[in-house]
């Protein structure tokens, strides 16, 4: 009765709003997300960044807003601006008689818009272990229908052999392998905006906290969830994030599990528990090009959805203290993040996630509280054009992203929702990027991350293990990559990688593990 009152309320609701534009953009389309930073960076735009994916009007919007400052970009970046305006010129412009990108199916009128482009492509590696394939198909499709906004992807995965496995310490998407080395991910999602904010139903992927080489709040690499998400931003200087998840536990319920038998036979059909998640970030400017974002959320399962976490702007963890009170809590997070674009062309940021914070632990060396955090910077087009300068270094105590209860730990399908590393884990992050026509970049890059024991795993008490006391897994690599927009969605790319994988071997997949010097060529046409 809960769900049907829910869902009666939005449907009465949401018909009151104005005007309907929100589909997101993939984060994995990185094109668009990285030539808005560059933007941001040289003070063309403002962009609170902690938050993705933004919407295509958010991104159109922002476009427009660096349209208005074109003398303020150098020759390539115009030209990119123009590119890009070619695809998300479509929520500016009224009328069909522009310079519009190609699309396989593209119709709009004064009530109703319609994109549908196919999603193909796929990469070839080699190394000394051999050759290694991934490749994708299917379609995506988006739609404004007077103040509806619809969208949907649907795209088969064939990977051999599986390189982005759960246990696996990598940013590769992975996914609930039906069979084989082929699974399937649906997305897509409904949604109403008004002026000052919009709300969504949708299954899709998430990236909370600011990164170049993977966030640390929610790290957007598992399968897409769906998700109840509220938007708000009542003027330009607060911005206000919500959302409320529904994830897969993985977890057996042996108390909704039974045996079914037909004419096939006698199987036993298995039920997982049920798992939830909400989450909220505020998000302040208080001084121009600064952004200071603030939030929290709760993993709780043990019951049905519970309405409570449908309140946006609660603390979660106080909550949880009512409801669980006397008997053991839930699994609760708080989180803050710092990004600074006030010195031109330089973006300082910084991300903090507390897993567990109890103030007597200060000041006790024996025992420590479970943190992950994240610092960085990034120069852009200083002192050369087209050149950047990236370096983040990320530290994740013991224990953080985990629980002692399996129906609670931070993860959906079995994958770790934080950061890529996992807890216990220590990476540096360091890149050189040269865009040297529109749309192409060319990176090189070193990464040197390490882990220490899996506490989880080993057993023992939860407090006072000591932070990567031995180095159970090493990856230094040394990279270089290059990829080019040739119209757009269409990418073609090329890395060769030298990599040192050692220590737990179940952490990386043999293909990669060891010493491997690895080519990979990608073409890709959508996400």
């Amino acid at each position: 009765m809960r769900k049907v009152l829910f869902i009666s309320v939005l449907l009465i609701i949401l018909p009151l709003f104005t005007r309907s534009q929100v589909v997101y953009q993939q984060v994995k389309n990185t094109g668009i997300y990285d030539f808005l930073d560059q933007l941001a960076n040289n003070h063309v735009i403002d962009l609170n960044s902690v938050i993705k994916p933004y919407s295509r009007i958010f991104i159109s919007e922002k476009l427009k807003e660096a349209d208005e400052k074109r003398e303020d970009l150098n020759p390539r970046q115009q030209k990119e601006l123009d590119f890009y305006l070619m695809d998300f010129g479509k929520e500016l412009n009224k009328g069909k008689d522009w310079n519009r990108r190609k699309d396989l199916f593209y119709y709009k009128d004064d009530l109703f818009t319609l994109t549908v482009n196919p999603i193909l492509g796929g990469e070839i590696f080699t190394n000394s272990d051999g050759k290694a394939t991934y490749w994708r198909n299917g379609a995506e499709a988006w739609s404004y229908i007077g103040k509806l906004s619809i969208w949907g992807s649907l795209r088969d995965n064939h990977e051999e052999p599986l390189l982005g496995r759960p246990e696996y310490l990598t940013k590769r998407e992975g996914g609930h392998i039906k069979v084989g080395t082929d699974w399937s991910e649906m997305q897509g999602g409904v949604a109403y905006d008004w002026e000052w904010g919009s709300v969504t139903l949708v299954k899709d992927y998430m990236q909370w906290g600011n990164n170049y080489n993977g966030a640390n709040v929610f790290g957007g690499h598992t399968p897409s969830f769906f998700q109840y998400r509220l938007h708000i931003k009542p003027t330009e200087w607060f911005d206000f994030n919500y959302m409320h998840g529904w994830l897969n536990s993985m977890v057996i319920d042996s108390t909704r599990s039974y045996w079914v038998t037909n004419s096939y036979g006698t199987d036993y059909r298995e039920v997982y528990h049920k798992k939830f998640v909400a989450a909220n970030m505020f998000s302040f400017r208080p001084l121009s090009n600064l952004w200071i974002s603030a939030g929290n959320s709760i993993i709780y399962s043990d019951y049905d959805m519970h309405p409570v976490y449908l309140i946006p702007v609660l603390f979660f963890k106080s909550v949880d203290h009512t409801y669980n009170s006397g008997i053991d809590n839930m699994n609760s997070q708080m989180f803050l993040d710092i990004s600074s674009r006030q010195i031109k062309h330089l973006h300082l940021y910084g991300t903090m996630f507390i897993d567990e914070l109890s103030v007597s632990r200060i000041t006790d060396p024996e025992v420590h509280n479970f943190f992950s955090y994240k610092a960085g910077f990034r120069l852009t087009d200083l002192p050369l054009p087209n050149v950047s300068l990236t370096t983040e270094f990320t530290y994740t105590f013991p224990l953080v992203f985990q629980h002692y209860v399996p129906t609670l730990t931070f993860e959906t399908n079995g994958y770790n929702m934080g950061h890529y590393l996992k807890d216990n884990s220590r990476e540096w992050y360091i890149a050189i990027d040269y865009r040297p026509v529109r749309a192409a970049a060319i990176r090189v890059y070193f990464i040197d991350a390490i882990r220490g024991p899996d506490y989880t795993a080993l057993g023992g008490d939860r407090l006072g293990n000591p932070l990567i006391e031995t180095v159970e897994w090493h990856n230094r690599s040394f990279g270089i990559n290059a990829h080019y927009q040739v119209i757009n969605d269409l990418y073609v790319s090329a890395s060769f990688v030298h990599s040192d994988i050692s220590g737990e071997k179940d952490w990386t997949a043999d293909y990669f593990y060891g010493i491997k010097n690895t080519l990979n060529l990608g073409v890709t046409f959508g996400f």
